[in-house]
């Protein structure tokens, strides 16, 4: 498949979804890459270090899912569990090869320093890790600041960097953070507005790095994994939908190209869902309109996410359209009839049968049958495609022997893509 995109553009979208995490606090990976970088840059770095640095401070934080986790990391200065999702982090970038590299960095980011020698950590590695931690940990006391107070507050903020050198900050790393903050410039400089701007220039001073389209689908997965770890009743619902997607396109018929692009969208399609608040997810009683207003933020954000990969253009689409309906009642453009593509309705119908396929907080899993009539209901009310689920019917127990084979309530085998 002549499919390549740039590895770069896919970590500032991955870094975008991580962000969601945060629900109105969008902008911390970001904050702690250009905080990494200005001081990188002060220690000499090379333009490929510097790359690497700056990747690396925007996923350092792929192991958060929940919106709990989240809270507590920049709520609170240090916990005793908040390595957990260094190791998760470190074990899925570790899992996909072309960021394999910055697996040990994202694993000791929130190792104290005068604990790294202990484990037996690398000093370039251990320098690294730390640098991330410290950025971390100084956006985490910067954070009720911003667009307030941050002037002020960094003189604070700065005292508890010294205070901690030495213990949780290499000396070396805290007084060279110490003279590259000691400007207003900096401190300003991690305002929305300005920090787009870094981003932006930064974005732009980086190599192209192609991968190829079976890379792209190992990254798609490495997303679905982020997406589906929030909480234990969607999880791995991203592949769920990824492998009936699939088998429905190849059941209909369409290319073998278009069947592997549909199941990169399937995996990438809930990416938006990272903003809904953990209680949401897991609430046993009905959705407040607020809360459902949440909820129907999560496609829209995954449209965001996924435009700024050049060449991933129908894929954007297609997973962005999983909630819009025949009759244009759908969200989150309420687009109808011949917008949607054979794609789009099959991937709003894989979503549709593998939520019912899933236990949620207010009901159990629904048997075949019961699916079934129940996407019959919704093809009437006009908000699924007729011949795609009359195309579901025709293969049900294939189909229902896919979801359970990816539901989290049943023994399941490694369906991860070649």
């Amino acid at each position: 498949m002549h499919i390549a995109i740039d590895l770069g553009q896919a970590i500032h979208a991955l870094s975008d979804a991580l962000d969601l995490v945060g629900v109105d606090e969008v902008f911390h990976g970001k904050r702690v890459g250009f905080m990494a970088t200005q001081c990188g840059r002060a220690l000499g770095l090379s333009e490929l270090a510097l790359e690497e640095l700056f990747h690396a401070a925007l996923l350092h934080d792929c192991g958060v899912s929940s919106t709990y986790v989240h809270r507590r990391l920049i709520n609170e200065l240090d916990w005793e569990d908040a390595e957990r999702h260094c190791i998760k982090g470190g074990e899925l970038l570790d899992r996909f090869p072309p960021l394999a590299h910055l697996a040990p960095i994202i694993r000791y980011h929130h190792t104290h320093w005068d604990a790294l020698d202990a484990l037996g950590v690398p000093e370039s590695i251990a320098r690294l890790s730390n640098l991330i931690y410290l950025a971390d940990r100084v956006d985490a006391l910067a954070r009720p600041h911003y667009e307030r107070d941050l002037l002020l507050a960094r003189h604070t903020i700065r005292e508890m960097v010294e205070r901690l050198s030495g213990s949780y900050f290499a000396p070396e790393l805290a007084t060279l953070f110490l003279q590259v903050s000691e400007n207003e410039a900096f401190w300003l400089s991690l305002e929305p507005r300005h920090l787009i701007r870094f981003i932006y220039e930064r974005e732009r001073e980086c190599r192209p790095i192609p991968i190829s389209f079976p890379e792209l689908r190992q990254l798609a997965l490495l997303f679905a994994q982020v997406v589906d770890a929030k909480s234990p009743y969607t999880m791995e619902h991203s592949l769920g939908v990824a492998q009936l997607a699939r088998f429905l396109a190849e059941q209909a018929g369409l290319s073998g190209e278009t069947c592997a692009k549909i199941e990169v969208a399937g995996l990438l399609h809930d990416l938006g869902k990272l903003q809904v608040p953990d209680e949401i997810l897991e609430k046993h009683g009905a959705l407040t309109p607020e809360e459902r207003a949440m909820i129907q933020r999560h496609s829209f954000e995954t449209y965001q996410i996924l435009r700024g990969i050049a060449g991933l253009e129908d894929i954007t689409l297609w997973a962005a359209y999983h909630h819009e309906t025949p009759d244009g009642r759908g969200y989150p453009f309420h687009c109808r009839g011949t917008d949607l593509t054979i794609e789009m309705r099959i991937i709003a119908v894989a979503d549709v049968f593998e939520a019912l396929a899933q236990q949620r907080p207010y009901r159990k899993p629904l048997p075949p049958d019961e699916i079934l009539d129940m996407l019959r209901v919704f093809v009437r009310d006009h908000r699924l495609d007729g011949a795609v689920v009359e195309l579901a019917g025709r293969h049900l127990q294939e189909i229902w022997q896919i979801a359970l084979a990816v539901s989290p309530i049943k023994p399941k085998p490694d369906l991860a893509p070649a």
